[in-house]
């Protein structure tokens, strides 16, 4: 039975979907300035990450903090210290993709650290007083809201198919004779 033989319906539903999304890559540099001036890097690493998302313009704000924490030798490499300093951030990540026929007053937003603050390089100033780190950090975003969205519906539900088949008449059944078979994967 062809689903063009029933007279169908559409129905404008109200559900919660996702209604926007967003990722950005960034590297910022940061720089820390240790009680004695370093000889030498020893390491270099990234803890306590914390981070919320708020919707901010044509985007989402991700506000967070992360303590730095350095690892260096002093007074010619003859003695070691670790340097800790807290940074706030605000990434702006912008929606790629925002529905507009969503309702504005049931959005809920959403981050996610796709690649946490990682330090990728930590060298010594010029100056010799203070340590520059590079840092790289990844956030993907979405934004879920209620909006509208058009639905078939059949009259009388399943039930009143009487276990026939549903032909949706969304075309050919399937010939595949014009196939070059030389251009199928045989990893499959």
């Amino acid at each position: 039975m062809a689903l063009a033989d029933k007279q169908l319906q559409y129905r404008e539903i109200i559900t919660k979907a996702v209604c926007g999304k967003g990722r950005k890559f960034s590297t910022v540099s940061h720089t820390v300035t240790p009680p004695h001036s370093p000889t030498s890097i020893l390491g270099a690493w990234i803890i306590n990450h914390q981070y919320e998302a708020v919707r901010s313009g044509d985007g989402i704000e991700v506000i967070g903090t992360y303590d730095i924490n350095i690892w260096y030798s002093y007074s010619k490499n003859s003695q070691t210290e670790v340097a800790k300093e807290t940074v706030s951030y605000v990434e702006n990540v912008p929606l790629s993709y925002v529905d507009p026929k969503h309702r504005a007053t049931t959005e809920e937003v959403a981050a996610d650290a796709t690649q946490e603050p990682n330090c990728i390089e930590a060298n010594i100033s010029s100056s010799g007083s203070s340590v520059t780190i590079r840092v790289e950090r990844e956030f993907a975003v979405e934004m879920v809201a209620e909006t509208k969205v058009t639905v078939a519906c059949i009259p009388g539900g399943l039930d009143d198919l009487d276990g026939k088949d549903l032909d949706y008449g969304l075309g050919d059944d399937g010939d595949y004779d014009d196939l070059d078979p030389d251009l199928l994967d045989d990893e499959v």
